[in-house]
């Protein structure tokens, strides 16, 4: 089983950034902090909503990669369980003590479905996303071999432009052959349209959710007509999770980046044109970083670099700050700060807000619980580096 952490094991500023009850401003750094009254607002609202438009929310533990999280997110915000996107997070999140695990993905590699269809022997639910009637057979034969049951779900291509089947025929056509497997269980439809959640305006999303409402609803129609029900009709992000979860239609939520946020996310807008890192959701994730040379009179430089973070969807802002000092760019192991009017000096600490937060959570093998300026507790990152 998940192997337990023991802090006193490890040395601060070599095998982690802090120990449960430092002083936030002796954290190393980089390093990522959690703002837990924050995460714990960010759970507890998302779980609210859930019940409000009477849907389950099943976590989407790819974002954060912690069993720590994703048991914060059972109790304080009653998710059902976790998806994730590779065997191996899987894996960590079953042995961990998540009894409820999707892989939201396709598994076609013989060595991977032979360790999926192993992992119920741990004790969990197991679910996995289909969109070829090839799978089924090989899916059905491993879990015959190790005498257990996977759970599939036929996905959809709602728009995103990557896996997933394109016709309500297609997904009858594949429901009924994972019906008809032994050791198969046929669980449902997974509708993810991954490719809107960061358009701006909140128009431009619920149109293309309308096209991807549309598409589940005729496809749980025509299952109905042969007698086939869906437990799970599941999707949705934290940019359009009203949208599905009033659809009448879906009924489990995936919503992932809401608990950290991140400066991409931020950056979209409400049905009232308020961007939604502004009342909606808390920013809970920083990258902590600190200056560590302020020669050249306009601009600071800092420890977080490329290795620190991921860019690919933009830079970090500078969190809670309302001067101009301003995160510019970046090399490997430097960041570099403009601060025009010379406000910091070397060993300032910065917070970040991250341009993506869940390919930056897994360069990062901690993170730094804080509360009223200490270090509260310190949670493994998981599931890093898990990608296969």
């Amino acid at each position: 089983m998940n192997k337990q952490v023991n802090l006193d094991e490890y040395d601060v500023g070599f095998d982690i950034p802090a120990k449960p009850g430092m002083d936030e401003g002796d954290i190393q750094t980089p390093c990522l902090i959690v703002d837990l009254d924050a995460l714990e607002r960010n759970v507890k609202k998302m779980g609210d909503l859930c019940n409000e438009m009477g849907v389950r929310h099943r976590a989407h533990g790819k974002m954060h990669k912690s069993v720590d999280v994703a048991k914060l997110q059972e109790s304080l915000g009653g998710s059902v369980g976790v998806c994730c996107q590779k065997v191996s997070e899987a894996e960590v999140f079953v042995r961990g003590g998540i009894k409820d695990v999707m892989v939201s993905n396709q598994v076609r590699d013989a060595a991977k479905i032979d360790r999926l269809a192993a992992m119920p022997k741990l004790g969990a639910r197991i679910l996995v996303c289909v969109d070829d009637p090839e799978n089924v057979a090989d899916l059905a034969a491993a879990a015959q071999k190790h005498g257990t049951e996977l759970e599939c779900l036929v996905e959809i291509d709602v728009g995103a432009g990557r896996c997933g089947v394109s016709t309500s025929q297609d997904v009858v056509n594949i429901a009924k052959l994972i019906d008809s497997a032994d050791n198969l269980k046929f669980a449902g439809i997974q509708a993810y349209q991954g490719a809107m959640q960061h358009m701006e305006l909140y128009e431009d999303r619920k149109a293309k959710i309308d096209i991807a409402v549309d598409m589940v609803r005729d496809a749980v129609t025509a299952l109905k007509a042969q007698g086939l029900e869906c437990d799970i009709v599941g999707g949705a992000g934290t940019g359009s999770y009203y949208f599905e979860g009033n659809s009448g239609v879906y009924n489990e939520m995936q919503c992932g980046s809401y608990a950290f946020m991140d400066a991409d996310y931020g950056r979209i807008l409400d049905k009232n044109g308020k961007r939604i890192d502004d009342g909606e959701w808390e920013n809970s994730l920083f990258i902590l970083t600190s200056v560590m040379s302020h020669t050249k009179a306009d601009k600071a430089i800092v420890d977080a670099g490329l290795k620190a973070q991921s860019v690919d969807s933009g830079l970090p802002t500078v969190y809670g700050r309302d001067d101009a000092v301003e995160y510019i760019k970046c090399s490997d192991e430097h960041g570099v700060v403009a601060d025009p009017d010379g406000v910091l000096k070397v060993n300032d600490k910065l917070k970040l807000v991250p341009g993506h937060c869940d390919p930056t959570c897994n360069v990062h093998d901690w993170y730094v619980g804080v509360r009223g300026g200490k270090v509260e507790t310190v949670w493994p990152v998981s599931a890093r580096g898990k990608a296969y």
